[in-house]
Parts: structure tokens; C-alpha cells; sequence
């Protein structure tokens, strides 16, 4: 398969015998690894014309699912400033992330450019950054919205979860970090919330440990036993050269295998800027915290242009509330931390509808609507030219952008989504393709392959938690699995050429669409690649700049800057 996915017919020779049954996944995983985008732009004063650049307010949740706020038809989670703010903007219905977890999706937000054009999306099983002292991360090479604006005379903060790389050789050359990427400020938490963060709430490195370090360790130990011992009895002679790159590699794999046990201390940590304010990192008043922060950066830059993207550890594992939040919801944990996510406002894992499709919402009084629900698709990747168009900033020439402009949508110009065709990726695997063709109502939506789902956890998303994307873990299928999804948005009923007369011409424009993307990727670095991924000691952060102590709480100490 080629780098970024291939076409319809590369599945033709690897059918699975069952391509045509697909069991419905279950409900959570469907909800899961979502990402929810909500825009607020503000006009400076009271200017309302369009020459003026607005301000800026980009709010993002970790796993928010499409039917989770009560706009969006929830009636047992409270969640009345979001309801209100859709109300006072436009909702988007078709909103959809540009991939099912985490790192990629950050990076096409970042970008407006698919994640497989950065080396953003994975080749490997692990999809995303699990450690702050990995060597990938978002390439210096890519342009930001934040960089764009920043050239344009912005002030520029990322308030909260980062998950795009910190450094690339040495601890402290920070070229992954926010603040080579377009912020001039940054305050949060560099990798993602963890479940190993919070004490208690188990840990996702217990396979990762088992497999990839543990027992590579006892069978690498074995063996430099046997030789040592073979060599003491003269039975034959081991160059010692070889006797050290095994002792090397036991003694590398040892210190992997020690790293899950220090998860919290080494991984959990808040920043400021580049400096180390919490570690490990408290839940205590977290979310009251990133927006005291939010709100002290509006008010320092009140009188000139800003962006500010707040982007919450909330709802994403470990779960958290404050104690005013704790057991108040009617959806225990999830609910408190969403209703309480919500209050802030006031102040994972594959390509069905429920992995992608977000909640979207955007505000933006007197050039804006109020009250309008759009249902034709958009993606993350539209803030990229959106934002840049609205504050005077050209496009970049020398690169792709998938992402559209979503104002001639948004004010009315236009009735059709700037999106023809979008392309669903699992990790670096062209796993679908939409359409939604200029002449009709009809969305389809064709799977290359799909998950498979595992209720024992023996082989699939129950097992890990995230959807792998090769091998035995997924179905392929042949011809592809098509829906329509605006007659079937949960997609209960695969297409049949008995069922849909079109099928076959469907599937043929599809595949054009496929080829022709595919076609623009260009070969880059896996910033995903094992190398990349694996936790280099000489590259972790800690509070100590000796390494002596990596536990400090300066959140206290250190209310930041208040320029």
C-alpha cells in the first residue's frame, strides 16, 4: 500500500471473505476520539465591517461527541452555553474531523492540510504522541494559522492541550513546541490527558510495556546470558563488540519498561511558555485554571487583534471535575466533566459518522446569522483558510490546503460546502471517501475498510482503545461498503447494486476521486515512526534543569506574565 492509502482496486486483491457483513460497532466507540471545534469571532470595538480583522476565539474539547451537547439534541446533559452560543451563531451538522484521534487531527486543524502531507499520521499501530520526550512532531517546515496571524500583527496563545511534539534532538531545542509553531504564548499541558495522570485511573501503556519491552528484554537477556555463559565454558568465542550492543539494547528496553512506572511524574506536567510550572501535573481546579489564563490573555490584549485557541484536556481519559461539578450530572464522570467544560465556555477511534463528525459552532454577531443549522460538510481543516482570508493573510503557494473557506457558507453567499470530495484516513490508510455531488441532496460514503470490532478485547478497539488500521484487525472490502449517509447517517444500511441503481457509477466516480488525491501526496518523514515515538531520556523535561527532581508546583508561586 502506498504512503497515504491507495486506491479502490488495492483492496481487490486482499478481500476478506466477510467484506460483506459488518457488525454495528458499539455505541462507545462510535462517541469516542471526536473533536469538537468551536469558533467565536469578535470584531475590535464596535466596528462591524468586514476590512476590520476580528478577534479571534477558538474553543476545542477532546472527545465531545455529536450528540452530546443539548443543541445538538442532548436533553439530560446541561450544557446552556454552548446551546446559547448556537443559537447566536450557526451549527454546523456536518462537521467532521480529519481523523479519529488525536495528533493527526491537531496537526490538519494546525495546517488545513490532510495529516499523511506532514508525516502527521501514522504508519505503525500508534497513531499519536504518548510521550513529551519523543522526537516527532508537527515538522518547523509546516505553517500554522497561528504563525499567519501572527505575521499579521496578532497576539497569539494556545491555552491548554498541545499533542504536537516538543523537541527534535536535544532537551530544550523545543522546534515542536507552540511557540515555534505561531504562539507567543502557551500554557498547558504539552502530550495529551493520559489516564496514567490521574492516580487511580489505570494506565494504556500495560500492552505497550508487555509487548514491545518486557519480553524483547527477557529474550534479549537470555540470550546474552547464553553467549556469556558459552564463552566462560569455551564452547565458542562471542566478539565482545556483539556482547555490548546486546547489553546496550537490555539496558535501552529496561529503561522503556521503567518509564511506565513513572508515567505521571515524567509525562504529566504543566508549562508555561517553556518552562515547567507543575509536575506532575494536579487536577485540582484544572479546568478553572487554563480559564483564568484565557481570560487574562483577553484582557492584556484587549486593544489590539488576538487569536486565542483554548483548547480543553476535557472529555478525553482521565476523566476530572472540580468538586463543584463532581456527582451533579446525570451522566456520572463524563457528564460532570462535560457540564463543567460547559461552564468554562460561559467564561478515539476510526472513520464512522460517530469517530468524525464534531460538533461545530460559530459565532460571530452581526456578520454571522443567528439561528442557522448548515448540513453541508466542513472540516477542521477549513479554520486554516477561514481564519487566514478574515485576517488579510494570503494562503501559502508552495503547499496544498485542503481545508475551504467556510465564510460564503456562513453568510449565505453560498448554498454548497467548498468540499466535493473528503478523505478519510485511519492513521496513514486511505480508509474512505465522501462525496457529496454538486447536483444533489445525497452524501456517500465508501469504505476501503473497516475496524474489527471485538467485544472479548481479543483483536480490536475494545483490546486497545483505538482502532487499529492493517492486518488482521480490519475487513476489507470489495466492492467497498457504501452509504448514503444523508438517508442513513448511522450507517445501518450498506448499498447493494439491488438496492441502489447507481452503485456502480457511484463507485467508479469514487475511485477516480481516490486516485486523483492520491496522486497529489508527496513522500515525507513519519514523525510517527517508532524512532520518533520511543521516550528518549535526554530529551525529557524536568522541573530541575540537573535532572535532579522532576517534581515541582510553581502554580502558586508563578501567576505568569501579567503584561
Amino acid at each position: 500500500m502506498s504512503p497515504g492509502g491507495a486506491g479502490w482496486r488495492a483492496a481487490a486483491a486482499q478481500d476478506d471473505a466477510a467484506a460483506g457483513l459488518l457488525p454495528p460497532p458499539p455505541p462507545r466507540s462510535r462517541r469516542r476520539m471526536g473533536i469538537f471545534l468551536l469558533l467565536l469571532f469578535f470584531l475590535r470595538g464596535a466596528q462591524s465591517s468586514l476590512e476590520s480583522r476580528p478577534n479571534v476565539v477558538v474553543l476545542m474539547a477532546d472527545d465531545l461527541g455529536i450528540g452530546d451537547p443539548g443543541c445538538y439534541g442532548n436533553q439530560t446533559l446541561r450544557t446552556p452555553n454552548i446551546d446559547r452560543l448556537a443559537r447566536e451563531g450557526a451549527k454546523l451538522t456536518q462537521h467532521l474531523a480529519a481523523s479519529p484521534l488525536c495528533t493527526p487531527s491537531r496537526a490538519a486543524f494546525m495546517t488545513g492540510r490532510y495529516p499523511v502531507r506532514s508525516g502527521m499520521a501514522s504508519h505503525s499501530r500508534v497513531g499519536v504522541f504518548l510521550f513529551s520526550a519523543s522526537s516527532g512532531g508537527l515538522p518547523t517546515s509546516e505553517i500554522t494559522f497561528a504563525k499567519l496571524l501572527k505575521n499579521q500583527g496578532y497576539s497569539t496563545a494556545l491555552i491548554g492541550k498541545w499533542h504536537l511534539g516538543m523537541s527534535c534532538s536535544s532537551r530544550g531545542d523545543f522546534c515542536h513546541h507552540p511557540l515555534s509553531h505561531g504562539f507567543d504564548y502557551f500554557y498547558g499541558l504539552p502530550v495529551t490527558n493520559l489516564r496514567d495522570c490521574k492516580p487511580g485511573a489505570g494506565t494504556v501503556f500495560a500492552m505497550a510495556t508487555r509487548w514491545l519491552f518486557l519480553i524483547p528484554l527477557q529474550l534479549i537477556g537470555v540470550l546474552l546470558l547464553t553467549l556469556l555463559v558459552c564463552n566462560c565454558l569455551g564452547l565458542f568465542h562471542t566478539p565482545r563488540s556483539i556482547l555490548c550492543l546486546l547489553l546496550l539494547a537490555c539496558l535501552l528496553l529496561a529503561l522503556q519498561a521503567c518509564f511506565s512506572h513513572y508515567v505521571r511524574l515524567l509525562n504529566c506536567f504543566l508549562m508555561r511558555n517553556h518552562e515547567i510550572t507543575q509536575q506532575p501535573m494536579s487536577y485540582d481546579n484544572l479546568t478553572q485554571r487554563l480559564t483564568h489564563e484565557a481570560v487574562r490573555f483577553l484582557r492584556r490584549n484587549a486593544e489590539k487583534p488576538f487569536l486565542l485557541v483554548l483548547s480543553y484536556l476535557q472529555v478525553h481519559t482521565a476523566l476530572f471535575s472540580s468538586k463543584e461539578f463532581t456527582g451533579k450530572s446525570q451522566h456520572g464522570a463524563y457528564g460532570d466533566s462535560t457540564e463543567e467544560m460547559d461552564w468554562s465556555i460561559g467564561g478515539k477511534a476510526n472513520n464512522w459518522e460517530g469517530g468524525i463528525r464534531v460538533p461545530g459552532i460559530l459565532r460571530w454577531p452581526g456578520v454571522i446569522p443567528a439561528g442557522q443549522e448548515i448540513d453541508e460538510p466542513s472540516s477542521n481543516m477549513d479554520l486554516f483558510p477561514t481564519v487566514a482570508k478574515l485576517a488579510g493573510s494570503p494562503l501559502p503557494e508552495d503547499r496544498i490546503i485542503d481545508g475551504r473557506d467556510l465564510m460564503p457558507l456562513l453568510r449565505g453567499s453560498s448554498r454548497r460546502s467548498g468540499h466535493e470530495f473528503l478523505f478519510h484516513y485511519c492513521n496513514a490508510y486511505l480508509n474512505a471517501v465522501r462525496w457529496h455531488p454538486r447536483n444533489s441532496t445525497s452524501i456517500w460514503k465508501a469504505f476501503l475498510f473497516t475496524p474489527k470490532f471485538s467485544p472479548e478485547g481479543a483483536n480490536g478497539c475494545f483490546a486497545t482503545h483505538v482502532c487499529f488500521c492493517d492486518g488482521h484487525y480490519i475487513t476489507r472490502h470489495h466492492p467497498p461498503l457504501l452509504f448514503d449517509i444523508s438517508q442513513d447517517p448511522r450507517e445501518r444500511r450498506p448499498l447493494t447494486p439491488q438496492t441502489e441503481p447507481r452503485f456502480h457509477e457511484i463507485l467508479r466516480v469514487l475511485q477516480e476521486a481516490a486516485d486523483n488525491h492520491t496522486k497529489t501526496l508527496t513522500p515525507v518523514p513519519d514523525q510517527l515512526s517508532p524512532g520518533n515515538l520511543f521516550w528518549k531520556p535526554w530529551l525529557q523535561l524536568c522541573c530541575s534543569p540537573s535532572s535532579l527532581s522532576c517534581r515541582c508546583d510553581r502554580e502558586r508561586q508563578d501567576p505568569g506574565p501579567s503584561r
